[in-house]
């Protein structure tokens, strides 16, 4: 009867420990008063380090989500390999990265409004008259970020050339890559659009882009976990971005930071890639 009784009260402990690990997100996170975002620092105009300041679209974004969730928001700083399953382990409540909405990832995560679009394209070496369209990126060395959706459809569309780039290069980080464009050992990276048409934009001497973008039309959001006790923190997430978007908040951020605003749905049911 005691072992009975004794199993009985581990096992009510163990369901109430359990319940209390699965509290609502958005309860804890509004009762800790902060929210917090892991992102990478190298992907310019979203998030990136300007004279020692973490800067970028995303910055005042999230600044704005905070002010709507009424909480602070507190960043985790990592290489984008490390974000994703950053999120997965629970260092952080969502990613702010953001990333590229892709099949695979809407069925591992939950996803946000789209914020831009994210459509790739290649940007190369300015003065150089050869590379005038994409396919001619065979027979050349070219490269991507490590463990991005870019590099994946960059790899896609390379499989489709007659002749296939003789490299696609892997970085750890996109200023890799731009610095290894720079001195000329690769001919194109391939990032999207909204981010190499700003890295065109701040070094026009160095840097120009690829007509038009190869890739399909895809969109940029940020991802959650799909976790039951995440949905109301990624509801409240979306009713936010919503409220920017209908405002004419997101648009200046766009405008802002891109020089464009985008044409950019509600919700992605289906990703295009």
């Amino acid at each position: 009867m005691f072992l009975k009784s004794f199993l009985a009260s581990a096992a009510l402990a163990l369901t109430l420990g359990t319940a209390a690990l699965a509290e609502d997100a958005l309860e804890r996170i509004k009762a800790a008063g902060v929210l917090t975002v892991g992102t990478e620092t190298a992907f310019a105009p979203f998030d990136f380090i300007d004279a020692g300041e973490h800067a970028g679209l995303n910055v005042e974004l999230f600044a704005e989500i905070g002010k709507e969730l009424g909480v602070e928001i507190e960043w985790v700083m990592l290489p984008w390999d490390g974000v994703l399953p950053g999120l997965e382990s629970g260092k952080f409540d969502m990613v702010g990265g953001p990333a590229t909405i892709t099949q695979a990832r809407m069925e591992r995560y939950r996803w946000s409004s789209p914020v831009a679009e994210a459509t790739v394209a290649l940007l190369k070496q300015a003065g150089d008259d050869t590379l005038t369209e994409p396919a001619l990126i065979g027979g050349l060395a070219v490269g991507s970020g490590k463990a991005t959706a870019q590099l994946a459809q960059l790899q896609e569309y390379a499989a489709t050339l007659p002749t296939p780039p003789s490299e696609i290069k892997e970085y750890v980080s996109f200023n890799e890559a731009y610095a290894d464009l720079a001195a000329g050992r690769v001919a194109a990276v391939a990032n999207s659009y909204p981010n190499i048409a700003y890295v065109a934009s701040q070094r026009p001497e160095t840097f120009t882009l690829v007509e038009p973008p190869f890739g399909v039309k895809t969109y940029f959001g940020y991802p959650g976990r799909k976790d039951p006790e995440y949905a109301s923190l990624m509801d409240a997430i979306d009713a936010a971005i919503l409220k920017m978007k209908a405002d004419g908040r997101l648009a200046a951020l766009q405008e802002k930071w891109f020089g464009v605003t985008f044409e950019t749905p509600d919700t992605v049911t289906e990703a295009a890639f």
